[in-house]
């Protein structure tokens, strides 16, 4: 991020495609972190604000300043229905961003979700609303509107960077992010391995064990496992 980025808000950048995204549907963030060879997943402090919710959709990107969630109503503006909006901060703060009138705008405007790297609060009423949240924090501490951050620039979330167009996928078990460049190629080796796994499952309850299914048992005694009766 330069100098030159802050106060800026970009109407049209590139994005994953419809088709890019469709490919996503229904798969899990553990299988597509692993058929990208385990990269993209944002650190294991994000978590869902309530459960059970799985969404995936191009990204929104939001550069915030540290309590100050201005920018988060230019975003509202700029949103296209099924973004998902990813919030980044230049620096830690613990604040409250968003709260349920925001939410209540961008799901007007065709928002799936939101992932941001901060706080949250008016937390209990996500859910009844069926707007989902993965937030780093949930604080009743509000904020101002001051200071310009930016829209649909790059920025780096919960550890991973995020460039407007990505493909976003959040479940309980996080959320990761797919260039859209690797799109295609990650969404066919996840279909792939949710396939490899239906059939695993299969073998696993008719009581097959892993030590057998992944050929282990050489390789344990090799290390020097013992068996003792």
């Amino acid at each position: 991020m330069t100098v030159s980025e802050i106060g800026v808000a970009y109407r049209n950048p590139r994005r994953a495609t419809d088709a890019q995204v469709a490919a996503f549907q229904g798969r899990g963030v553990a299988t597509v972190h692993e058929a990208m060879g385990r990269r993209g997943l944002m650190k294991p402090y994000m978590r869902p604000v309530y459960h059970g919710a799985q969404v995936v959709g191009p990204a929104l990107t939001v550069l915030l300043q540290p309590g100050d969630n201005w920018m988060m109503h230019v975003a509202a503006e700029l949103i296209k229905p099924g973004d998902i909006v990813v919030a980044a901060i230049t620096a830690d703060c613990p604040s409250g961003y968003f709260g349920d009138l925001l939410a209540t705008s961008f799901k007007a405007r065709g928002a799936k979700a939101l992932i941001i790297d901060a706080g949250v609060r008016d937390s209990a009423s996500y859910e009844s609303m069926d707007f989902p949240v993965w937030s780093k924090y949930v604080c009743a501490q509000g904020t101002v509107k001051s200071t310009l951050g930016s829209v649909n620039v790059p920025v780096v979330c919960a550890g991973v960077l995020v460039n407007p167009g990505d493909v976003v996928l959040a479940d309980d078990d996080g959320v990761v992010v797919v260039p859209v460049d690797l799109a295609d190629e990650t969404a066919a080796a996840a279909k792939k391995r949710d396939e490899s796994e239906t059939g695993k499952r299969a073998q696993f309850a008719d009581g097959v064990l892993g030590l057998d299914m992944y050929s282990m048992r050489e390789g344990l005694a090799k290390a020097g496992l013992r068996y003792v009766d």
